[in-house]
């Protein structure tokens, strides 16, 4: 056999082989998990991402939180829209700011589920809502929330009367003006309830679009207490135009004070509970500028205040009002159109009872300055409440229209129920 002698380069290009070799393994043993017992050059089989979802679930907040309303939200409400609300967790923080950073006061409940505003929004603002929870583990969990509340252009509101607290008279019905017009009446009409404490039943009349009065069939009952709650906030009343009302309001009924004109006999009579109380000599309108006739709810009362023709058609021929009289004393409005009983100083005292001399107004002996409390315009003004009826007969005018002033009472039951919309 023949005998073979390594030489130096052989042996030199035989170490750099193996080295490749050993480098080799050396290099796979590094990408292997180190675990002993593995050959070399293989490798473990990576987790599923199930089990790595799962692995990162065991890290998250339990806690699921809700925000109304819904990010990104416009013409929300600024009564009811903003709340938060939390399951599996508790609430620790919520902030409610304006995009330029106004805090909103707010309130976490008791039990840390839920948190709300407690003041009102303001309509055409953007607010930012910030909220987080904990759940039982003391994880944390956080939810945010960008919404617009409702614009002036897209919002209605009801200006009412009578006040709430106050106390009127048994013909005050409650009259409710909205500053926009209402296509939707019976949407608007469901969400307001008129109720009083005598159990009389209470029933709404359209007069327009933007005036809905609500009266009994008779006059209030005298001592009762009347709710009127407005629950508009959200309803719908024209095509994308929202009310923003949620209130409830209270007034009391008075005594029973009616008093009645006798245009005919030039005298007043007033009845309290039905009992006649007074007996007051008037002057009311000429027959040229006669008095309304019918059932006329006082609306204001004024101790003193003026009274310009020209505000209400009678003018001279240079334009000029027919009269013009600065200070007219114990004035109380039965009439949008300018129809008040009040206090005349002006004219001589045989006129009361005697004539009727008026632009249709009813005039009652006074004293200029109303400063004189044994004037018969002062007893009555003294006497009277918002919401007293006078009743004029025996005019040679029509009877007043009943949408001329808080006069409803000049429609029958069955002409008022017509004019519901629910």
């Amino acid at each position: 056999m023949e005998k073979r002698v390594m030489t130096d380069g052989k042996r030199r290009k035989g170490l750099t082989a193996t080295a490749v070799v050993l480098g080799g393994v050396l290099v796979l043993s590094a990408c292997s998990d180190g675990d002993k017992g593995n050959a070399a050059g293989s490798s473990q089989s990576p987790q599923s991402q199930a089990q790595v979802d799962e692995a990162a679930a065991q890290k998250t907040s339990k806690a699921q939180i809700s925000i109304s309303p819904e990010n990104g939200a416009a013409n929300a409400s600024i009564n009811n829209a903003a709340k938060v609300t939390v399951t599996d967790g508790t609430l620790t923080e919520v902030t409610l700011t304006t995009a330029e950073g106004e805090s909103v006061k707010g309130e976490i409940s008791a039990d840390g589920k839920s948190w709300k505003p407690t003041e009102q929004l303001k309509r055409a603002t953007v607010y930012k809502l910030a909220a987080t929870a904990k759940d039982a583990e003391g994880l944390e969990a956080h939810e945010n929330s960008s919404f617009t509340t409702v614009s002036q252009a897209n919002s209605f509101i009801g200006n009412f009367t009578p006040e709430d607290g106050s106390t009127v008279g048994v013909g005050m019905p409650v009259s409710i003006r909205f500053n926009k017009a209402i296509t939707d009446k019976k949407a608007v009409q469901s969400g307001i309830t008129v109720t009083s404490s005598s159990g009389q039943e209470v029933v709404g009349h359209w007069f327009n679009s933007q005036r809905l009065d609500f009266r009994p069939d008779d006059y209030w009952a005298e001592g009762s207490t009347v709710t009127l709650k407005l629950n508009l906030d959200g309803v719908e009343g024209a095509d994308g135009v929202f009310g923003v009302q949620q209130k409830t309001v209270t007034f009391k009924i008075g005594r029973n004070q009616v008093s009645t004109v006798d245009v005919a006999t030039k005298t007043m009579t007033v009845k309290q509970d039905g009992r006649t109380v007074k007996t007051i000599p008037i002057s009311a309108g000429s027959p040229e500028n006669p008095t309304y006739n019918g059932q006329m709810v006082i609306s204001e009362k004024f101790k003193e205040t003026r009274m310009n023709g020209a505000t209400v058609g009678f003018t001279d021929d240079d334009g000029k009002g027919e009269y013009d009289i600065k200070d007219v004393p114990h004035a109380m409005r039965l009439s949008t159109s300018g129809t008040f009983i009040h206090g005349n100083y002006w004219g001589a005292d045989s006129i009361f009872g005697s004539v009727n001399t008026s632009h249709g107004c009813v005039g009652l002996n006074d004293v200029k300055g109303a400063g004189d409390p044994n004037q018969m315009a002062a007893w009555l003004y003294d006497h009277s409440i918002v919401g007293d009826v006078i009743i004029v007969k025996n005019s040679k005018d029509k009877t007043i229209a009943p949408d001329n002033g808080l006069n409803g009472w000049n429609m029958s039951w069955s002409q008022w129920k017509a004019g519901s919309a629910i």
